[in-house]
């Protein structure tokens, strides 16, 4: 089960660099390609606040890279539980507030990360 918690890590932590790139790089193509609920005239007032959040993102990605990067089982698996609980949170908010597809994209695999963790 560590193998496969490992892997999900790193896809999530790939999904974030991925999220890091469009949100600060990349708002005004990709952004609005994947926010089609949000009006065009937006993305360009917006594109300050959208980097900001990818900045974010791309400290959930470090963390996660960093679980993994642990030589101690004890560290990386407790730096594991925070990032990825971040993760879920983030998912979770995102669910409530904008559209319930945050939560499939972004918590739900966080979630099962953090239950295969568990599981031994």
């Amino acid at each position: 089960m560590q193998l496969l918690a490992d892997i999900l890590i790193a896809a999530i932590a790939a999904l974030h660099l991925y999220f890091l790139y469009f949100e600060m790089f990349a708002w005004d193509t990709i952004g609005r390609k994947t926010f089609k609920q949000i009006p065009p005239e937006v993305f360009p007032k917006t594109k300050i606040l959208a980097a900001n959040q990818g900045l974010y993102n791309g400290f959930l990605a470090a963390g996660l890279v960093w679980s993994l990067l642990i030589e101690d089982h004890h560290w990386s698996f407790y730096v594991a539980i925070f990032f990825l609980t971040c993760v879920l949170i983030a998912g979770i908010y995102g669910a409530l507030t904008a559209t319930k597809k945050v939560f499939l994209v972004q918590g739900l695999p966080a979630l099962i990360a953090l239950i295969l963790l568990h599981v031994r």
